[in-house]
């Protein structure tokens, strides 16, 4: 394939003429082809490189890991650097099949060109003088075109034979390069090599500036601007426009790039520095270029300053302070930014539609949030209790962002697609916007306004989205896994974002608290499950404890009674053999008995459904597959009655699980699933508001799990037992002591989460150098540094947590850096670039790496003289012995595989020794026997005899729960009275009652109820109270009653803060609790843990305090006035 410009490499380089002739040929007719022709140039002379200079090769480096080596940057000037990346950049769009313009591919031969003439004079040592001239490639005219049409097949034909030539010349020129020894280049020579080479680019007059322009170029084509090329505008993005109004003796400025909307208006300015520069030194020079593009035009461009690789966001017209960006917003993102100075409306002076949410601790939740947003914050979390409406918060916090101009495009995340289709569901209900979920197959959609997705799912495709297409992010599930897992996709997009999870305030990890912008256990709003009891928003629940010998004791041979020792004989055990502690009944051993008291308890125990034939809803807390399989065949086996369709197994074993899940929530009568036993997966999230009873028959060891599980039967349900018949309460029975344990308060140790292995490796490799300069072995050190270099460039460029340490990973991948190995660069070697190593992936590479740790840790342990070396040498040679010598890639490392088993060998290896086994044998290990053995032993199941049950009710140690479990006994007491007492139909209808008929009823009922102790229920209350008081408030002053009255002030005033509807929350609470409240006790806490003068300073409206006060009135008997 013959040049046009590139024949001048033939002597010596003919595989880089050939690429530089295919690049030329394809260049208009197939730009594609040839952006990913010079891809191919580019890797082929940076291959080039290497051999020449026999620079160290990164174990199965791809192109990027060549590029980012420490040994080649030392050597090769930014500029070079800067259009190789270029070349690689624009050529990954040819070859993934993205669109390349006719302008991209001539601008990149441009590039091509200049790397082939700096190559030509500093690495050829060819003559300067003897460079040609660059040609232009000129399109074929249109006579050509038809002949060549008509030429068609033959041409085809010649272009695929030089192809194939092409390739097998390819692949000669690896297998050589393969076998070149490389000879380690010290850091001085690497040096003088970076100075001739920068002078030969000077010399040549290549323009970093040019390059680091185009590398911007390329980001802006990615968020879909039409870029010109060499710095061409045009109508979309101008270049070097010049602005007026600048502090220059002329007054005129030129910006680096404005970007336009349709209209010719400014949306954005972009200043560029040196990619050795920090981007902020740009920030004032942006601002005085937005200034004089205002002036001129009348709108105030958005800001972006940049070095090429770090990019900052300014948006200061809409009062925000600058922002790091991973990416530039699209023209249609960015236009939508412009606009929302005009569209957004103050959120203070909106609530939330009262159709979504009318409960006061909902709309205090979008209020706090929103208030946030007001002040300029962009991040809050919403911390509520299971089955309080996280989802419905969310639903009216969007709907009241859309209203006011604030968010256009919403996503929301969760971490199951059941979870999913519930907030779609609710999402659909009350917002009329176009949605749908994140799939493979609408992944390319970008017309719809709310999208809902999985983690994992938009974890896969959340770069196709550019920078700024989400206005609002809602996460829900919130907790410790979002940070450690998903943090990229809170990073990439740059918007407003809300986390919500029901997890307790304690228990929500520090790093979580941080990545939504709150600190500690301080969450924007927060709900918990006692105040939600108390305030009659979940019900409350009772804790029946039932335990057998077995669960508290374990199986002991010395505890065996002689029936039980005789029927394990019967069953062919030897009864001496049992020596089971109580942990691990139903882990390591099942017995059946044991099993069947357990559903034998729920069946007989449990809180009935409406017709009182059998329990409710109810869901079981199993240990394990194993465990729920044999609850399941015990039930079957003990309820044959109900022909095995009424309680089921429900876990990820089962892949209809899906469908079972929706079976358990069906409530019209056609599915007869009324107990499911679960593993894990109806933990958490899951809401069936008619299960009444919860069976924890596994023991719980996480507060947050513990919780969550709890969560799963707290949901309201009316009339679940008929019309008029709520939900009121539901049971637990705990088989294993969880509410004892958890009673205790034992610290829950942090999860230590497991190091990935590639970090384990670098760390490993750390220490290999560290021990290697204190034990002055310098050829072990260099070693271990050119292992730790090769780790270094492998790290994936793109990925956001690698961008944020880019100054970091500059500076310590230095080849002098890491040559003098300071103190400091092993600190942020091992604190800020090892958790880096997670994001390096290891593409099926797993036995490799695997013998990568081994090996580092063998040759630490042999610097160090340790015991530990033999060890480890044994686990090598275990390995080595499973490999398959029948395989031919295994045969040909024969001989260092021999070598390896011989005591020789060991006598007299060294690290250079370990590290040459290492070389030759790691891409070999996958071909190792696979470990089949017995795999996991199953549990045995015996079933003998398990008495001394105790079952016992008790309590929740939640003061708000047993009272409110208290209080309903009463209501039951008192509801058979309702239709023939005329004193509760009084108190129930806010009417005053006489001193006589309160005293007539309390005997009536303590009459027909001896359980119920009037001294009994006065217990609960902080202060003495009436009877008619404590009456009233049980069944007249109901929360829900009191609430009414206060949602009318509350739409009448929507300009309420926040702290002005706590305010009224408080004093909802306070006169559900008290039946009324005094006018003193506005200015005593709780009311003045707002404000220390109480009401006045919370309302600073004298009409809104004097309304709040006729509201207060109403709840007084007769005759007392609050204003009085």
């Amino acid at each position: 394939m013959t040049s046009q410009n590139f024949e001048f490499l033939r002597e010596g380089y003919s595989e880089l003429a050939d690429l530089g002739g295919f690049a030329e040929t394809y260049l208009h007719s197939d730009p594609a082809s040839a952006v990913a022709k010079m891809r191919l140039f580019a890797e082929q002379l940076v291959a080039r490189i290497y051999q020449i200079h026999r620079l160290p090769r990164p174990y199965q480096a791809n192109f990027l890991d060549l590029l980012n080596n420490g040994a080649f940057t030392s050597m090769v000037p930014q500029v070079i650097l800067d259009k190789i990346h270029l070349l690689r950049k624009i050529g990954n769009k040819g070859v993934h099949g993205d669109p390349v313009s006719v302008s991209e591919a001539v601008s990149n031969l441009d590039e091509c060109f200049d790397l082939a003439r700096w190559f030509h004079v500093f690495i050829a040592q060819g003559d300067r003088d003897s460079l040609p001239v660059f040609r232009r490639i000129m399109a074929e005219p249109e006579d050509s075109k038809g002949k060549i049409k008509k030429e068609k097949k033959a041409a085809l034909q010649k272009l695929k034979a030089q192809e194939e030539r092409m390739q097998q010349l390819l692949a000669e020129l690896e297998e050589q390069r393969a076998a070149v020894q490389v000879a380690e280049k010290r850091a001085e020579e690497l040096a003088e090599l970076l100075v001739s080479g920068q002078q030969v680019a000077d010399a040549l007059e290549l323009d970093e500036e040019a390059t680091r322009q185009r590398l911007i170029d390329v980001q802006l084509a990615e968020a879909g601007w039409k870029v010109g090329p060499k710095g061409a505008s045009t109508a979309e993005v101008i270049q070097e426009e010049e602005v007026p109004y600048q502090p220059t003796d002329s007054g005129i400025g030129y910006a680096d790039y404005v970007l336009r909307e349709d209209n010719g208006k400014a949306l954005a300015v972009i200043e560029a520095k040196r990619t050795s520069k920090n981007p902020e030194i740009g920030r004032e020079q942006a601002r005085l270029y937005a200034d004089g593009i205002e002036k001129r035009e009348g709108q105030r461009p958005v800001i972006f300053y940049t070095n090429g690789y770090q990019t900052w966001l300014w948006d200061d017209a809409l009062n925000y302070p600058p922002r790091q960006v991973y990416g530039f917003y699209s023209r249609d993102s960015l236009q939508y930014l412009v606009q929302q100075r005009a569209l957004r409306q103050s959120l203070s002076s909106r609530n939330p539609r009262s159709h979504i949410t009318s409960r006061l601790y909902q709309i205090e939740a979008i209020k706090r949030i929103c208030e946030r947003f007001d002040q300029g914050y962009r991040k809050g979390l919403i911390v509520q209790a299971t089955g309080t409406g996280k989802t419905r918060v969310a639903v009216a916090l969007t709907d009241l962002l859309i209203q006011t101009g604030w968010v256009k495009r919403v996503l929301f995340l969760c971490d199951r697609r059941e979870l999913r289709k519930q907030a779609k569901n609710a999402f659909d209900e009350f917002i009329d916007e176009p949605t749908t979920y994140v799939t493979a197959r609408t992944a390319r959609d970008r017309t719809q306004r709310v999208y809902f997705a999985t983690y994992p799912a938009m974890q896969k495709i959340f770069t196709t989205f550019d920078v700024g297409f989400f206005d609002l992010i809602i996460a829900d599930e919130s907790h410790r896994s979002i940070y450690n897992r998903y943090r990229e996709l809170f990073f990439h997009f740059d918007c407003l974002q809300v986390g919500l999870t029901a997890t307790p305030v304690d228990f929500i990890a520090r790093n979580t608290y941080a990545l939504f912008g709150c600190e500690e256990k301080n969450p924007t709003a927060y709900y918990p499950l006692e105040r939600a009891v108390e305030e009659g928003h979940l019900v409350p629940y009772e804790v029946y404890t039932h335990t057998t010998n077995f669960l508290r004791k374990g199986i002991k041979y010395s505890q065996l009674t002689e029936e039980q020792k005789r029927q394990l004989e019967e069953d062919g055990e030897n009864p001496e053999d049992f020596d089971i502690d109580s942990r691990d009944v139903d882990r390591q051993i099942f017995n059946k008995e044991t099993n069947r008291a357990i559903l034998r308890n729920l069946m007989e125990n449990g809180i009935r459904e409406a017709t009182g034939q059998h329990p409710g809803k109810s869901i079981i807390f199993a240990r394990s597959h194993d465990h729920a399989v044999l609850l399941g065949k015990l039930f079957d086996e003990m309820y044959p009655q109900y022909g095995g369709a009424f309680c089921k197994v429900i876990d990820n074993y089962d892949p209809r699980a899906e469908q079972l899940i929706d079976d358990f929530k069906q409530t019209d009568g056609s599915k007869e699933l009324t107990i499911a036993i679960s593993v894990d997966m109806l933990d958490t999230g899951i809401d069936v508001p008619e299960v009444v009873n919860l069976v924890f028959a596994k023991p719980i060891r996480s507060k947050v799990k513990f919780w969550q599980m709890i969560g799963r039967g707290t949901r309201l349900c009316r009339d679940l037992f008929g019309p008029g018949k709520h939900k009121t309460k539901f049971r637990i029975f705990d088989h294993w002591g969880n509410f004892e344990y958890f009673e205790q308060n034992k610290p829950e140790a942090e999860p230590r989460p497991t190091k990935p292995l590639l970090q384990q490796i670098f760390e490993a490799r750390l220490l290999l150098a560290e021990t290697a300069l204190a034990k002055a072995e310098l050829d072990a050190f260099g070693i271990a540094r050119e292992l730790i270099a090769g780790d270094l460039a492998a790290l994936p460029e793109k990925t956001i947590a690698v961008r944020e340490k880019w100054k970091e990973l500059a500076r310590v991948s230095r080849p002098e850096v890491l040559d003098q190995f300071a103190p400091v660069t092993q600190v942020i070697l091992r604190d800020e670039i090892a958790p880096l190593m997670q994001w390096v992936k290891l593409a099926g590479y797993v036995d490799a790496y695997q013998l990568d740790l081994l090996i580092a840790q063998l040759q630490v342990e042999k610097l160090r003289g340790s015991g530990r070396f033999d060890d480890l040498k044994d686990k090598l040679l275990d390995r080595v012995a499973k490999l398959q010598m029948h395989l031919n890639p295994v045969r040909e490392k024969f001989d260092t595989i021999k070598r390896v088993k011989t005591p020789q060998f060991w006598d007299s290896a060294d690290i250079a020794a370990l590290e040459e086994v290492r070389r030759e044998l790691r891409g070999i290990m996958h071909h190792r026997e696979k470990e089949t053995g017995p795999g996991r032993p199953e549990p045995k199941v015996i079933d003998i005899s398990d008495g001394d049950i105790e079952f016992e009710r008790r309590k929740t140690n939640i003061r708000e729960v047993d009272m409110t479990v208290y209080k309903k006994q009463v209501e039951e007491a008192l509801r058979e009275h309702f239709d023939t007492s005329p004193t509760l139909q009084k108190i129930r209808n806010g009417q005053p009652v006489s001193e006589a008929d309160l005293n007539s009823l309390a005997s009536l009922i303590l009459t027909q109820h001896p359980g119920i102790d009037i001294t009994l229920l006065k217990e609960f209350y902080e202060e003495a109270q009436p009877l008619d008081f404590i009456l009233r408030r049980i069944i007249g002053m109901e929360a829900e009653a009191v609430n009414r009255r206060f949602e009318h002030f509350v739409q009448k005033y929507p300009g309420l803060r926040a702290n002005q509807v706590l305010f009224l929350n408080m004093l909802k609470n306070h006169i559900s609790k008290h039946g009324a409240i005094e006018l003193d006790r506005l200015y005593e806490p709780p009311f003045t843990h707002l404000a220390s003068d109480g009401v006045d300073g919370i309302f600073n409206d004298e009409q809104q305090v004097d309304e709040l006060l006729v509201i207060l009135d109403t709840f007084k008997p007769e005759g007392v006035n609050t204003q009085a």
